[in-house]
């Protein structure tokens, strides 16, 4: 027995060199002379063949060689797309792949599980980004539309932008519903915007800092807009995380009965973003002289249930996205699809929309959620009947 898990160890091991090894040889062929030079160095540097064992391996990457790598040798080791970064006035630029992060892409899955342990800092301590891909590299691309497939599924994404959204809004009764199935979600206390939190996680029960008060932001720019809203408060995450998918659930279906003529369902979020070493970011752009909290939108998928009608939540986003494209360039990141169905399933109209992340100041997720309402609200104007 003890012969078999050695040999399980060296098989591992061996695997692992020849992955980091191909990786110093392969990777320069797309990333240009300079880049191949840096990188063929590397091979010669027990510190990478380190941290490339140490990622194969499964092992912790906050600690040791793979934190102690440059630029290179994480993008050698991590493979990840690079992300534009557009650093703060006078400040140097750094190295985009830090985050370790495909471009634009959120640090964790948003499952119904218990909440990922988030790190907080000062607001002096955050790092600003500006997330967009600067590479067709690991995404489904159609004109200036990305979408990040973190699923099995074969997308046509120029299909599902080019078709007609399928949704046609009353002009009487509720059209859109906002709901938070994780309303505690917060940003980072700064100026005036101070609140008790609810744990260390930047969550708070207090609706003037968490999502509702996003929510009411979108709700506003919605009804000055002409179309009628419901905005559902209720914190579903509290007093008890896990489970709150399937409550909130249970509220969407419950209005779609009483109010049948709902065509629109928004589950607001805020992302978290954090580096290996801690770092936390956050997602931000400048918009009219404004610091505003980048929006992406995440798409539920069949392949986490039955969910038959996700093609045309697609279709909606994409409408939706090149209205943010077209009206204000960086607003939006990449949109992402996931296995998991986030009660889409629901809906032909149901979008998860996050707002920044938790490195934001809330003044900044209200500057992005109400630059997503009016990008939004013009393409669900040209749905009514």
């Amino acid at each position: 027995m003890k012969g078999k898990i050695l040999w399980g160890r060296l098989l591992r091991r061996a695997a692992a060199l020849f992955l980091a090894t191909l990786a110093v040889w392969v990777l320069p062929l797309c990333t240009g002379a300079g880049a191949a030079s840096a990188l063929r160095e590397l091979g010669e540097d027990p510190g990478f063949v380190a941290a490339a064992l140490e990622a194969e391996l499964g092992l912790d990457p906050g600690e040791g060689p793979l934190a102690a790598l440059d630029g290179w040798g994480r993008l050698a080791v991590g493979q990840s797309p690079l992300l534009l970064a557009n650093p703060s006035e006078g400040e140097e630029a750094e190295e985009a792949e830090a985050l370790d992060l495909p471009a634009g892409q959120p640090a964790r899955d948003l499952d119904d599980i218990t909440p990922p342990p988030v790190t907080t800092a000062a607001p002096s301590d955050i790092v600003a980004r500006t997330l967009v891909p600067t590479s067709p590299e690991g995404y489904d691309v159609a004109g200036g539309l990305y979408l990040y497939n973190r699923t099995d599924l074969d997308v046509d994404l120029a299909a599902a932008a080019s078709a007609a959204v399928p949704i046609t809004l009353p002009e009487e009764g509720p059209q859109i519903l906002i709901v938070h199935t994780h309303g505690t979600e917060a940003y980072t206390p700064d100026g005036t915007d101070v609140y008790t939190p609810s744990d260390n996680n930047t969550r708070t029960l207090d609706t003037n800092y968490n999502m509702v008060r996003v929510g009411d932001e979108m709700e506003q720019v919605f009804t000055e807009m002409g179309l009628g809203v419901i905005h559902d408060e209720t914190l579903y995450d509290y007093p008890q995380y896990n489970g709150a998918y399937d409550r909130s659930a249970a509220a969407v279906e419950a209005y779609l009965e009483q109010y049948p003529t709902i065509r629109i369902v928004l589950d607001v979020h805020r992302d978290a973003l954090i580096g290996e070493d801690g770092t936390v970011y956050k997602a931000v752009t400048t918009v009219d002289g404004t610091s505003t909290a980048q929006v992406m939108l995440v798409l539920g998928s069949s392949e986490g249930g039955e969910h038959p009608n996700w093609m045309e939540n697609l279709t909606l986003a994409c409408k939706i996205q090149n209205g943010m494209n077209t009206l204000y360039p960086t607003l939006a990141r990449p949109m992402t699809l996931r296995s998991s169905r986030y009660n889409q399933q629901l809906c032909s109209g149901s979008l998860l929309v996050e707002v920044g992340t938790h490195g934001n100041t809330l003044q900044e997720a209200l500057a992005g959620a109400r630059l997503f309402a009016r990008a939004a609200g013009q393409v669900l104007l040209g749905l009514e009947a």
